[in-house]
């Protein structure tokens, strides 16, 4: 019964304010109606038995042609010309019904036929006047509040008229003063009543000679480059700034174009996001058993959330992580469809028994192996669990997987596997030399080569972030670092992809464009934080073990081919013998029970020549050590450079 009137609530509410703006509308229609006989009458009230008789009757009808055009909800809020239009037909309506029934139906001819065309005029007057008046009159009270926050919007199309439409609503908290375009054209006309105020070069002058608070970036369909042209004019003008959502999101309908957001650093990529086509993958997951090692992780979630949207008959979710499990299962239970069953299981994928146990229970089709320790100054200093991880648990994964009759295997790799200078970088490079030269029987294996993933678990992105929150210095370990990146939905498109476009063996790798500096993103993010580059210093901490400044997507000996995916690339290079690669893992296996890194590293060497121990660049990590500067003395050096 609660529940009921809980329910009955809100129409109880819609219903009173309707009889309320009826009410209110009867009044003005009756005042029409006396006014008009007072105009025909030299302001006289003659006839009046007439005039009251006629007076519900009209009511009626203008009320009955008002909610045919579903004028009732909303007047008072605001009044555009599609209003004012729609006011108008249920007017003439009325009229022209009005004019029918008192002559033609009652048969009243001695009625004034002067009252028809004045009191239509009048009540034109009366409801558009009264419309017009509230807006204004909420407009005023709206702009006297001082909460509110002056705005620009950068950009004068569709997206704008959107955002200027939500912001004149009560409560918004904005205020909108003007906006810039790069249409010259546009300079000088009116959206909504906001002007069009001058070029987007012209930004921070305009912005110097008003009161603005903030600026909204309103082009969701802003690419990278235009992207960071807008960040740089809002630096000069020194003024905080947001940006719509992007036009995929819109377009999704993952979020609405007025909801505003800090601009994040995938905007700055100096890129598009790559967007695939992920249609065919649909055709090998719908109604297929999937396991995702490493469900927990960045990529690994990415992954589960993706694939659930193709409705797999069931999805196993691996991962060592109590907690991260727990967070998965909480998550993905309430986006779960109802054909696709959820499995979670908190297990160690290199634990053969396990993992048998696991694959004889739910036989999965297709496997995406995500787990592996990726952390590389860490994994410097525990090279016995990096190989134990990310080679042998990856070595007993295939063997448990390729009995347990899984058709299709895929191995997530990284950048840090071309000529490696970590451990971390040569385990990956191993596991794509296994995947590569492993003889299956029916089981298709492919590896997946990508960039850093921004924003990922460790990554140096939240680093930064949480730097600026605790108001410290940033750190960055040396002024030329350079890192290619990728999205998360980016990594795991590509590896859903590759997943339907990849041979047997392959080692496919995105087109990621150019490199990103690592001094560059975080000066960014200082410009993001809303603080001035004076204000926050930059401190070089050194090459740490196991990093280079250059990251590199393909060895020299590679051979790159196109792929069916213009932004995927398929790799050739000298294949492996299978039985030599074998008898170097038993001998890495071996090395594992030596104590000390240095017999792991010596054999991974002997399987990848390309592999050079970080040991051998001290000079270079100890040269790249300085002492802490300001983002301004870093720009004075840059520009003397």
């Amino acid at each position: 019964m609660a529940k009921a009137q809980v329910r009955a609530a809100p129409r109880r509410l819609i219903a009173r304010d309707s009889l309320l703006v009826a009410s209110f509308l009867a009044l003005l229609i009756f005042c029409s109606l006396l006014l008009a006989w007072l105009l025909r009458f030299d302001f006289s009230l003659p006839y009046l038995p007439r005039l009251l008789a006629a007076a519900p009757i009209l009511i009626l009808i203008r009320l009955a042609a008002i909610g045919q055009f579903r004028l009732f909800h909303g007047w008072w809020r605001y009044t555009d010309l599609k209003d004012v239009v729609e006011l108008l037909k249920a007017i003439l309506l009325g009229s022209a019904a009005f004019l029918v029934v008192m002559r033609f139906v009652l048969g009243a001819p001695a009625f004034p036929r002067s009252i028809y065309l004045l009191e239509s005029l009048v009540s034109t007057a009366l409801l558009v006047g009264a419309r017009t008046f509230t807006r204004v009159l909420a407009e005023l009270v709206r702009r006297d509040r001082g909460a509110a926050k002056n705005v620009m919007l950068i950009g004068a199309g569709f997206a704008a008229q959107m955002v200027i439409r939500e912001i004149e609503q009560p409560g918004s908290g904005y205020r909108a003063v003007g906006c810039v375009d790069d249409d010259p054209s546009k300079v000088g006309i009116r959206i909504h009543g906001v002007p069009v105020m001058g070029t987007v070069e012209q930004l921070p002058r305009l912005v110097s000679t008003r009161a603005v608070d903030e600026i909204l970036i309103a082009v969701p369909s802003a690419t990278g480059t235009q992207m960071q042209r807008f960040v740089g004019l809002c630096e000069q003008a020194a003024v905080r700034f947001k940006t719509v959502p992007t036009l995929q999101d819109v377009i999704t309908g993952r979020v609405s174009i007025s909801q505003f957001r800090d601009v994040r650093p995938e905007d700055l990529l100096g890129r598009v996001p790559i967007e695939i086509d992920l249609e065919s993958v649909r055709k090998q997951i719908e109604g297929r058993v999937v396991l995702v090692t490493g469900a927990a992780g960045t990529i690994g979630s990415e992954l589960c959330r993706q694939i659930l949207e193709y409705n797999p008959k069931r999805m196993l979710c691996v991962d060592q992580s109590e907690t991260g499990v727990f967070y998965l299962q909480l998550e993905l239970s309430e986006h779960s469809n109802k054909g696709t069953r959820l499995v979670f299981h908190v297990s160690d994928v290199g634990d053969c028994k396990r993992m048998q146990s696991l694959v004889a229970e739910h036989g999965p089709e297709v496997v995406f192996h995500a787990a592996a320790y990726k952390h590389v100054p860490v994994m410097e200093g525990n090279a016995h669990e990096a190989v134990k991880n990310n080679i042998f648990a990856l070595l007993t994964l295939l063997e448990v997987v390729e009995e347990g009759g899984c058709q299709s295997f895929v191995l997530i790799s990284s950048d840090k596997a071309v000529n490696p200078t970590s451990v971390m970088g040569a385990t990956k490079r191993i596991g794509e030399l296994i995947v590569g030269a492993r003889p299956t029987s029916s089981m298709r294996c492919v590896s997946v080569r990508f960039g850093n993933v921004l924003g990922s678990n460790g990554s140096v992105v939240p680093i930064l972030q949480k730097q600026l929150r605790n108001n410290q210095q940033l750190t960055v370990t040396h002024p030329e670092i350079r890192r290619f990146f990728m999205t998360t939905r980016e990594a795991v498109s590509l590896v859903l992809q590759a997943f339907t476009i990849g041979n047997r063996g392959d080692t496919l790798v995105l087109d990621m464009g150019r490199s990103v500096r690592i001094l560059d993103l975080a000066r960014t993010l200082i410009r993001l934080s809303g603080k001035s580059e004076n204000e926050v210093s930059i401190k070089f901490t050194g090459l740490r073990e196991g990093e280079k400044l250059f990251e590199e997507l393909f060895y020299a000996s590679e051979v790159v081919q196109p792929t069916s995916f213009q932004k995927i690339k398929r790799i050739r290079s000298a294949p492996h013998r299978w039985f030599e690669l074998q008898r170097h893992l038993e001998e890495l296996r071996a090395s594992t029970c030596i104590n000390g890194a240095a017999p792991i590293r010596a054999k991974m060497k002997e399987i990848v020549p390309e592999y050079v121990y970080q040991l051998d660049h001290q000079r270079e990590k100890n040269a790249a050590q300085v002492a802490p500067v300001t983002s301004k003395a870093l720009g004075q050096a840059a520009s003397a450079d």
